[in-house]
């Protein structure tokens, strides 16, 4: 962190280190290591963006290219650079940049209709898109289910929280408000989604905005919480949750959320077999509705259409976004168990939420047309073996002594970075170890997603892979090589 903004901002670090022990409980974090999370809002080497820009950008002490097309897995700045995608742009694009029949499918819609306010309307490309949405979903999901369409996963996030509350109004337990989550989680950047999220540094600068619901350990083998080891743990990250409930009134917890499989904050942490059922269990013992933030996982990026079909576990609700319109369009969406409808049409009837552009037509054609690329293409089919192929390659860095783990899920992958192999200790945070192997990947043309933080909400670093399922071995191969270079660059001794 530059001294200026160590000595500037005080109580940024005071804000942090509130936030840290509200998470951690008994255990904070070093002073020292917390006041670092600044460093997320600070730049890394770079420049100041152009004056002449008018956009305001993620970081002014950074330089963006600009895109001016893609194709497949790449992208092409306007100097003429390509870029090998290997992150999906965070995990959106599944079917590939540039595909023109999902810009005709739009066009020809935004030629009919472009607006409907759904107050007032619906239209044939949101009912058709829900319906196949649906068909897709685990069983509780059939009949009377619905879909709540959005702009993407963090309104998504938001109208699942007014959901869940306004289930249990329905059902008679005005006392059920509180959405549980878990610690290192992230479930989006509104101020409801960010209530329900436990990465430390993302929610610091918020603090004071932030409602605090209460958040269980996370699910993380790799960095147990409870220092110990699959099976003898006998699931104790699980049985956290009905701690918690004990604890804490269960009977005022309306929901809890979750990740099926950690995406950015984590780097694709997968949880061990049983994990999920026995959360399930516990929400339906204690008359919590369960809600699977699918957003980044959803739409077959595990190799099914939905994650959690990987534990035969049925949620209440599913997030999606990212993928459902693999980024040609601003699109989210809830899916509603019919349970969760049914307690609706027996009450009021009326869900006091809304948003101007929800199921907007344009969006949800783009989305259809997405879906049938994906199935005439057979692409949710290619996803198992793109990722064999993705993880045979990575194989060649887990020999790297500072590889600690290469993990995930279908085309999920993360590989962690940390000083000691044997104990898994992470590197101190300020050698930003993450971010030095995004720019080393960059200088081989390979974009890849960095994360600090995953071992306790500041230290700890991995790069996120999430390439679109048409990613071929050769790409993966070149996504390998890039990263073994990476490694050569930035731990030369």
């Amino acid at each position: 962190m530059a001294p200026a903004f160590r000595d500037s901002c005080p109580q940024f670090a005071a804000h942090v280190d509130g936030l840290a022990r509200n998470l951690r409980g008994s255990c904070p974090l070093p002073r020292a290591l917390l006041r670092a999370a600044a460093t997320l809002l600070q730049s890394f080497a770079g420049h100041l963006m152009p004056t002449s820009s008018g956009l305001f950008p993620r970081n002014f002490k950074k330089t963006f290219p600009i895109a001016s097309r893609g194709e497949g897995c790449w992208i092409i700045s306007s100097d003429g650079r390509r870029f090998l995608d290997a992150s999906g742009q965070a995990a959106v694009v599944s079917i590939g940049h540039g595909v023109p029949e999902i810009g005709r499918a739009m066009a020809e819609q935004s030629s009919q209709i472009a607006f409907a306010h759904t107050s007032q309307f619906h239209t044939a490309p949101a009912e058709k898109l829900a319906e196949r949405l649906l068909a897709m979903a685990p069983p509780n999901f059939r009949n009377s289910a619905r879909v709540y369409f959005t702009s993407g996963g963090s309104e998504a996030t938001e109208t699942a929280i007014k959901l869940a509350r306004q289930f249990h109004l329905e059902s008679g337990q005005k006392d059920r408000y509180r959405i549980l989550s878990r610690r290192q989680s992230y479930h989006g950047s509104t101020l409801g989604a960010m209530s329900v999220s436990g990465n430390v540094a993302r929610r610091a600068p918020y603090e004071p905005l932030l409602t605090e619901w209460g958040h269980i350990a996370p699910c993380f083998c790799y960095h147990c919480p409870f220092e110990k080891t699959f099976p003898q743990c006998d699931l104790a990250c699980a049985d956290d949750l009905e701690v918690h409930l004990f604890k804490h009134e269960s009977g005022k917890a309306a929901a809890f959320i979750f990740e099926p499989v950690v995406g950015a904050t984590l780097g694709a942490a997968v949880p061990p077999e049983g994990y999920v059922a026995r959360i399930a269990e516990i929400c339906r013992k204690n008359g919590i509705l369960l809600i699977a933030d699918e957003v980044m996982t959803g739409m077959g990026r595990t190799g099914k259409p939905f994650a959690a079909q990987h534990w035969n576990i049925e949620p209440d609700m599913i997030l999606v976004g990212k993928g459902v319109a693999s980024g040609y369009a601003p699109l989210g969406a809830v899916l509603v168990s019919a349970r969760v409808v049914e307690a609706f049409e027996r009450g009021t009837g009326a869900f006091m939420h809304g948003f101007t552009y929800q199921a907007h037509p344009v969006c949800t054609a783009a989305g259809n047309a997405v879906l049938d690329h994906l199935e005439s293409h057979q692409l949710f089919d290619r996803v198992s073996p793109a990722a064999k192929n993705l993880r045979d390659a990575l194989s060649l860095l887990q020999s790297h002594p500072h590889v600690g783990d290469v993990r995930g899920l279908g085309l999920l992958c993360g590989v962690e970075f940390v000083k000691d192999k044997t104990t898994h200790e992470p590197f101190p945070r300020e050698q930003n170890i993450a971010e030095r192997i995004r720019q080393a990947c960059l200088d081989e043309n390979v974009l890849t997603y960095p994360t600090q933080g995953c071992v306790d909400g500041l230290r700890g670093d991995h790069i996120l892979l999430a390439p679109p399922f048409t990613v071929s071995p050769e790409e993966s191969a070149l996504i390998a090589r890039a990263l073994q270079s990476a490694l050569a660059k930035v731990f030369t001794s």
